[in-house]
């Protein structure tokens, strides 16, 4: 089920020679006033109509970018429009694959003149593929994956298009940790923006919990710094708040002292024992330290078994971590039970695999504050192999709990655990029937859930009610920074203005 972690970091390393290399010289030279650019470009505007751009105002801003405007036709415009969920086919009208904030600036500002309907590419891992749309002007950070690392002051910086193997791999090696995602290929932009679970999120909060700082690429085409000294506002909404504010260029993440092996695996039962793996797991989980990082779920075999699966991982002192595990570890009659050191990379990118880019995928995500009798009745009671539907999680409580609820706009601090449901298949012929397997299935356990964790969730609704408390305040930040809502694909917090 997982990538091969060499093959994987072969690969890694590959890209991270390839952008070492300045190959945005060579594509930016189709950008200059030499290129051949069709005299109508057509593109879709904020409002839904269709307008013609020019070649010359294409041409002026392709001769503006230190990177490369792409077009329909032009080598690595199909690279760049590219996304992780094979679902999302589209072709944008332009694409700027930005080399710096002030490319980004640039794409901006010819977006919100023309009104344009604008979409950002991170990594280009949103469900939804909001990464990408048709006729639109599309913003690719992927050639800004950078990472530096601050030992000393234990900070790193990464780029707006970094992955968060980037990030690990960086920090992994001077035996420093920040939580990221479970998934290494992800984009860090939106996972951050986003609020970030991972698996170190009880010790040390989540992803938004430790940026420090950013710079972004607000509407009006302005880079601003934000931090909680400068423009704190703009700082606590994109903490929670998604990409409704700008097109964020460089993360600033504070670092923790971690060491590279841990103590990792799985566990896997038969599924005629899943209640009562999951009523133990309710009465022992609320318990452990918050070095524990425990991850319950039910997961489909290759041949096609139902199983209950914990993912487990102790960022502690193995002795005392193994002593904190011994009775989850002896529990029942479990079909596998792998737990041993294990260095942190392994664990990173053990979904990989599953999860590899190209893929056609649905998901659906809430929130639960109790593993409650009624909630584990639903689980077992709607998951049924055949229909492809595996239930993943992540843990809460510890660090997420103890940051007050007001300090970013993140909403569900009180959770216990995240639960996700995840279809994932390769056939375009069988897009409706897995989608309906998964609402269906997703529709007994809803009512046990309140809120959806945004970065995983493939259509969403109820938007004010999911952020709560915060929304208000999210709408007041808006109206300042992008009342004409240029960046709108997204979990969208709409202006009033």
């Amino acid at each position: 089920m997982s990538m091969n972690r060499r093959l994987f970091c072969k690969s890694a390393v590959a890209a991270g020679v390839a952008g070492a290399i300045p190959g945005h010289l060579v594509l930016a030279r189709q950008s200059r006033s030499s290129r051949n650019i069709p005299s109508d470009i057509s593109a879709l505007t904020l409002d839904g109509d269709t307008i013609a751009l020019n070649a010359a105002e294409v041409r002026e801003l392709g001769e503006s970018l230190d990177g490369a405007l792409l077009l329909d036709g032009d080598f690595g415009y199909d690279g760049s429009r590219s996304v992780w969920n094979a679902m999302h086919d589209r072709y944008p009208a332009l694409i700027v694959r930005a080399a710096n904030a002030n490319d980004v600036s640039s794409a901006v500002t010819f977006a919100r003149e023309r009104r344009l309907l604008t979409a950002v590419k991170g990594g280009g891992h949103s469900w939804p593929g909001r990464s990408v749309a048709d006729n639109a002007m599309m913003i690719d950070l992927g050639s800004l994956r950078g990472v530096e690392v601050d030992v000393a002051r234990k900070r790193a910086r990464a780029g707006g298009g970094a992955l968060i193997f980037d990030l690990d791999a960086a920090t992994t090696r001077h035996a420093l940790a920040t939580p990221t995602g479970v998934v290494s290929h992800t984009g860090l932009g939106g996972y951050t923006l986003g609020g970030g679970y991972g698996h170190l999120s009880r010790k040390h909060g989540l992803t938004i919990d430790n940026l420090v700082s950013a710079r972004i690429v607000t509407a009006d085409g302005q880079v601003r710094r934000v931090s909680a000294d400068e423009n704190p506002d703009l700082f606590w909404a994109m903490r929670g708040g998604g990409g409704n504010f700008g097109v964020v260029t460089e993360f600033e993440y504070a670092l923790h002292e971690q060491n590279p092996t841990v103590i990792a695996g799985e566990i896997v039962w038969p599924l005629d024992q899943v209640k009562d793996v999951f009523d133990f797991y309710a009465e022992y989980a609320p318990g452990l330290s918050d070095d524990a990082d425990l991850s319950p779920g039910l997961w489909i075999t290759p041949d096609g078994v139902g199983v209950a699966n914990m993912g487990i991982v102790h960022f502690g002192d193995h002795d005392r971590a193994r002593k904190e595990l011994a009775p989850l570890l002896g529990f029942g009659k479990p079909l596998v039970a792998e737990v041993a050191p294990t260095h942190y990379l392994d664990v990173q990118t053990k979904l990989d695999g599953l999860f590899a880019p190209g893929v056609r995928s649905y998901a659906k995500s809430g929130m639960v504050s109790e593993f409650s009798q009624g909630l584990i009745d639903a689980l077992v009671d709607s998951f049924d192999p055949s229909h492809a539907v595996g239930i993943g999680s992540h843990s809460a409580g510890g660090a997420v709990h103890r940051i007050d609820e007001s300090a970013t706009a993140w909403p569900h601090r009180n959770a216990m655990v995240m639960l996700g449901a995840f279809t994932i298949w390769n056939n375009p012929a069988d897009d409706d029937r897995f989608i309906k397997a998964n609402k269906d299935q997703w529709a007994a356990i809803e009512p046990h859930t309140a809120g959806y964790y945004e970065n995983i969730q493939s259509e969403v609704k109820g938007i004010p009610a999911n952020y709560g408390p915060a929304y208000q305040r999210l709408v007041a930040v808006k109206n300042q920074y992008d009342p004409m809502n240029l960046f709108r694909l997204n979990s969208n917090v709409k202006p009033t203005t």
